[in-house]
């Protein structure tokens, strides 16, 4: 099951309850900004999530993904071509 855009695991994040959060597929923003660039882009190309794109995984995955703070290490990368293998 698809739970975000950039591939990011919705139902173990940290942050889902804190937050009352239900994803981005959900929402029309995200409860720590305006806006998501990746949700954003993922949504004007119609993709279900990032891993159908063409240039999966781009630059703006691989910021967020890799981002010393908040990101992952590459689990959203990973998890958004699991997806794409699925579908």
């Amino acid at each position: 099951m698809i739970e975000s855009r950039c591939g990011l695991v919705c139902s173990i994040c940290e942050y889902r309850e804190q937050m009352s959060c239900s994803g981005c597929l959900a929402i029309a923003k995200p409860f720590w900004g305006e806006s998501c660039p990746v949700k954003t882009c993922c949504e004007q190309k119609n993709h279900e999530h990032c891993g159908l794109c063409s240039v999966f995984p781009c630059d703006l995955l691989n910021q967020f993904s890799y981002d010393k703070e908040q990101g992952d290490n590459g689990k959203r990368i990973k998890q958004c071509s699991k997806w794409a293998i699925s579908n």
